[in-house]
């Protein structure tokens, strides 16, 4: 995979894919490129303003791209379950799922929708009852995959089974760590099932390192620390959202790309470089720790992969 580009891209022409976040940042670069590649790509995304602008910037440079938007806003599990509906409705089969949306750094706690931490809630519980509503379009597939985007934070991540909402006490970097530990290993569990199950949906991760997009600049984090160190820093250690969004494509599309893989820049500290193999911390693979989120998630978001299946 030395040097991987978008040009690596195999014709994705009648391939289906969904991007959650696409209307800006990783996604968008993720989005534009599988567009460009000959995908129909399903942009998603809480602003019907940027879906638009998004839509327009992708077809000025491919014009007969197959791309449409869709409202989706994963800190709200009736959103996620209304738009797998409208979707299931006018697809037959889905080839290609990137759960790419995230918050980051959020100062003080907030709550989604239905009263989980922002940051947890939105960045894992929504991708996860996601994924279980698409998991019959997913089985129904050209090849199927399903794409979910960590972080490097993952390393200090621990699962708080004793108090995964942070009510007990709340730190924005732990519960930021915690949601994209959470992406991980539901990414492995993901495939565990999978292969138990018989679904034929290949699952993997990736991360795009420190890639400048809004989610720190912009974000509620900007003028705090990280947000100085981030724009003291980027001119070093930093790469365009395009080149971090190149690990995420590789797992989507890549031949060389294996299930439970997970991917990420090749530079110091993967940060910054071509997609590479990336560091998978031992809690991460934790099987019995995996197995008993997957339990909790299903209870949170009352969503059943086991249920879905059976009922497809």
């Amino acid at each position: 995979m030395t040097d991987w580009t978008t040009a690596d891209i195999p014709p994705s022409n009648g391939k289906t894919a969904v991007i959650t976040g696409a209307t800006g940042g990783l996604g968008y670069e993720t989005a534009l490129a599988l567009a460009g590649a000959g995908a129909g790509v399903t942009l998603t995304g809480r602003n019907e303003a940027k879906g638009r602008h998004a839509l327009q910037a992708i077809r000025g440079q491919f014009p007969n791209a197959e791309i449409a938007y869709e409202n989706l806003d994963l800190a709200n599990l009736a959103s996620v379950a209304d738009f797998a509906k409208r979707y299931a409705a006018a697809h037959a089969s889905l080839d290609l799922l990137i759960n790419n949306a995230g918050v980051m750094a959020l100062p003080e706690r907030q709550t989604t929708a239905d009263g989980f931490e922002m940051q947890f809630g939105t960045n894992y519980l929504g991708h996860y009852a996601l994924t279980a509503h698409l998991l019959p379009l997913l089985r129904r597939g050209n090849q199927p995959r399903a794409v979910n985007l960590s972080s490097p934070t993952h390393r200090r991540g621990v699962i708080n089974f004793d108090d995964l909402q942070g009510t007990r006490s709340y730190s924005p970097s732990r519960a930021y760590s915690q949601s994209k530990l959470a992406m991980l290993m539901f990414a492995l569990e993901l495939q565990r099932r999978s292969d138990a199950a018989g679904w034929g949906v290949m699952s993997n991760a990736a991360h795009p390192g420190f890639a400048r997009t809004d989610l720190i600049a912009n974000g509620p984090g900007a003028n705090g620390l990280l947000g100085l160190l981030s724009k003291l820093l980027q001119p070093f250690i930093s790469q365009s959202a395009a080149a971090g969004a190149l690990p995420t494509l590789f797992a989507a599309t890549s031949p060389e790309a294996k299930p439970a893989g997970y991917y990420g820049p090749n530079g110091f500290f993967e940060l910054k470089g071509p997609p590479a193999a990336a560091k998978i911390m031992p809690q991460a693979n934790d099987a019995a720790a995996a197995a008993r989120l997957w339990d909790v998630s299903a209870a949170l978001t009352g969503v059943s992969f086991d249920q879905v299946a059976a009922a497809a």
